[in-house]
């Protein structure tokens, strides 16, 4: 059963309990002492009144060693105000700069990180750049910063905004972007580790993936693609017995329109308006393989380009495209199929882009800088194009116009 233990020095069976033995009249002299006026001068205290002191200090300390060694390994009761389990400390914490005591200091240094935070938001908004040089490696959107591991699987969510992201420059186009630590470029694209899948051998599933691989890089990272021109390389890796896709993908670089534009299956800028700022494409994904509903082993390309543009005629503002490519093949195998070999046979493909006009089909993205966008506002539903988190199928219908919440 537990027991409330008694207060210290006013247990009455106790010896010295209550007030400690001094005479009563003793006691009324050395009160009156002691209450002198507060604007006269200190005197020296009388013989009497140092004994009656000497006594209190000496009672004081017996009552004070006795509290201690019984509350020595002791939990207290709680009180009953408060919560079952809650760990009561002493009472010369509560007492003495204890409860009180803390509380006034949060307060006070509640009241200092407050105004901090005040004074750095309207520093950052004012010089945002001497801001982030305060923070450590990383954490201003433009330093170094840890590299991801390579995607093997869609992630959680989306990558966590940066508390005071970067703004990206020529020098640091990546600041302020989850793609500061992507890989980048063609190595970004890693093929898997085949195995034999629906019948057809691994060596095959092999093949096909460095297919896949290499039409993803000649569609959306070759130079002279980006750049406008014919992505010769990549339209020779489809199967021309597709047919009519192939023809219609032709017919996408050869007359764009709003029915037909190049720019869903490849990244192609117009090189009188913009210029890559550095050399880096920032990318990230994955490939898998599954089988489809006939048993046909399907290659599912997932992967995320960020590319950062300025201005062909110069200038130091840099704007993000972040475009998303999804592309599916079909590696058919056997005589049960025709098919071309070495090349791919591309059951469909499927994307997003952030960072482009809507009004716009003439088979080139065309980046919006700040003027663009404050004198155009996108009005669609805000969406992250960096969150790869659902499948592209979730993110895209026929004719929307989304706005980016960030590039």
């Amino acid at each position: 059963m537990s027991v409330q233990p008694p207060t210290p020095g006013n247990d009455a069976n106790e010896p010295g309990g209550g007030r400690p033995d001094i005479p009563d009249e003793m006691w009324e002299r050395f009160v009156g002492e002691c209450e002198t006026s507060p604007g006269s001068a200190p005197k020296e205290p009388s013989a009497r009144a140092r004994m009656v002191t000497e006594r209190l200090r000496k009672a004081d300390e017996e009552a004070a060693a006795r509290r201690r060694t019984r509350r020595w390994g002791r939990k207290r009761q709680p009180e009953p105000w408060q919560p079952e389990g809650w760990r009561t400390g002493p009472a010369w914490q509560e007492t003495e700069g204890g409860r009180r005591g803390r509380g006034g200091r949060l307060g006070r240094a509640g009241m200092a990180l407050g105004a901090g935070v005040t004074a750095l938001a309207l520093l950052y908004a004012l010089d945002p750049a001497l801001v982030r040089s305060w923070l450590p490696d990383g954490a201003d959107g433009a330093g170094p910063a840890a590299p991801l591991p390579a995607e093997t699987a869609a992630p959680a969510a989306a990558p966590e905004e940066e508390l005071l992201p970067g703004r990206p420059t020529v020098k640091q186009p990546f600041a302020g972007s989850p793609a500061k630590r992507w890989a980048e470029g063609a190595d970004a694209i890693e093929v898997p580790e085949a195995t034999a899948v629906g019948g057809v051998p691994a060596v095959e599933i092999r093949a096909a993936l460095e297919r896949t691989r290499k039409f993803l890089v000649a569609a959306n990272l070759d130079r002279d693609v980006l750049y406008g021109a014919e992505p010769a390389e990549a339209l020779a890796l489809l199967d021309p017995l597709m047919g009519k896709t192939v023809d219609r993908i032709r017919k996408s670089l050869d007359k764009p329109g709003e029915d037909n534009d190049p720019t869903w299956l490849f990244t192609r800028f117009d090189r009188d308006e913009v210029r890559l700022a550095g050399e880096a494409v920032k990318v990230r994904g994955r490939m898998e393989v599954t089988e489809n509903e006939q048993g046909v082993p399907r290659i599912r390309a997932d992967y995320t380009f960020v590319y950062p543009l300025a201005r062909a005629e110069g200038g130091e503002e840099v704007a993000r495209t972040v475009v998303r490519r999804v592309v599916d093949v079909d590696v058919l195998h056997g005589p049960r199929w025709e098919h071309t070999e070495g090349t791919l046979w591309m059951y469909g493909y499927n994307g997003d882009i952030a960072n482009d006009t809507c009004d716009e089909h003439d088979g080139f993205i065309h980046p919006q800088f700040v003027a663009d966008r404050y004198a155009n506002p996108a009005t669609g539903e805000e969406r992250d194009p960096y969150d790869r988190s659902k499948p592209v199928e979730e993110w895209t219908g026929e004719g929307e116009c989304l706005a980016a919440s960030r590039t």
